[in-house]
């Protein structure tokens, strides 16, 4: 087994679904094959406009031939472990480059990073993903902020540069997962309700504003930024009750059994739809919307 790196655009030719599937040539097999039973990082060519860099991680649960299209193949990615990066990284930070396995002899980048497919060492697997996942900081919620301390505070822990097992233990922990959802959900819809369409700070810096998952976890639903919506707490506590949900067209509903229709309706921003993020990948995914309203909407 080994890490990889796997190249993906959201304008794609092959049919990808990064959070499922991974389609590929045969002339990539060998070097997929070596990524069966492991974790891989995602990333956005440099070729593209406002590339994310290295996206997310996952896990490669197997790889098989692709049954619609000859010799084309499918690494199919183990539920539950796709995981967006809550800080996307650049391929450059400054001078540096993060995936130092690209570099030749004398330290330039060599053709090697031109591959769609390729092994990533230990080292620089733990790096992109410790830089992806980052740390607590003002994205996260005011909830349960401590009070600000009298006299003097004690001094901030140092980052910690933990090993590529304690990284991939960290990708399944349930609070890193939620930290990393919210902090990829606020980015793109830029820290706004996406029903009322505000955009409120509070006195700490920290956004009044919360990423509902539109399909729970509960039930099955990914975290990936396409299953999730950024709400403030009203709108989210509506939304998770079933009292407002989407259209086809992610125009906004309100239940008829809601007490105040009309103060709910009134609450919706002047379009009447949801306001979402620019890149259609990135928008909530019709398969959710769906669930959503048929197991969480009361019609």
């Amino acid at each position: 087994m080994a890490f990889g790196v796997f190249m993906h655009r959201s304008d794609s030719i092959y049919d990808d679904v990064p959070s499922e599937r991974y389609q590929f040539p045969k002339q990539y097999l060998s070097r997929v094959r070596q990524c069966e039973g492991d974790w891989i990082v995602y990333l956005e060519p440099s070729k593209v406009r406002e590339t994310r860099g290295y996206f997310a991680v996952a896990k490669v649960q197997e790889v098989v031939p692709d049954p619609r299209e000859r010799d084309m193949f499918i690494a199919v990615i183990a539920p539950g472990t796709y995981l967006d990066f809550g800080e996307p990284v650049p391929f450059r930070d400054g001078g540096d480059v993060v995936e130092r396995g690209v570099l030749n002899d004398v330290g330039a980048i060599s053709g090697r990073a031109q591959a769609a497919v390729r092994i990533l060492s230990p080292a620089d697997f733990a790096r992109i993903v410790e830089r992806g996942l980052g740390g607590e900081d003002a994205v996260l919620p005011r909830v349960g902020d401590p009070a600000s301390p009298g006299g003097f505070a004690d001094a901030p822990a140092p980052f910690e540069h933990l090993s590529t097992g304690e990284r991939i233990r960290q990708l399944a922990s349930r609070a890193v997962r939620d930290r990393n959802f919210r902090k990829s959900v606020l980015r793109v819809y830029g820290e706004r309700c996406a029903i009322t369409g505000l955009r409120l700070i509070n006195g700490g810096g920290r956004a009044e504003v919360e990423a509902a998952h539109i399909k729970p976890v509960e039930a099955g639903g990914p975290d990936i930024v396409s299953n999730g919506i950024a709400l403030s707490g009203t709108a989210h506590w509506m939304f998770d009750r079933g009292l407002v949900g989407l259209d086809d067209d992610l125009g906004v509903l309100v239940s008829r059994q809601a007490n105040d229709a009309g103060a709910i309706r009134s609450m919706i921003n002047p379009s009447g739809r949801l306001l979402v993020p620019r890149r259609p990948s990135e928008q909530p995914r019709s398969e959710f919307v769906a669930w959503h309203r048929a197991n969480c909407f009361k019609h």
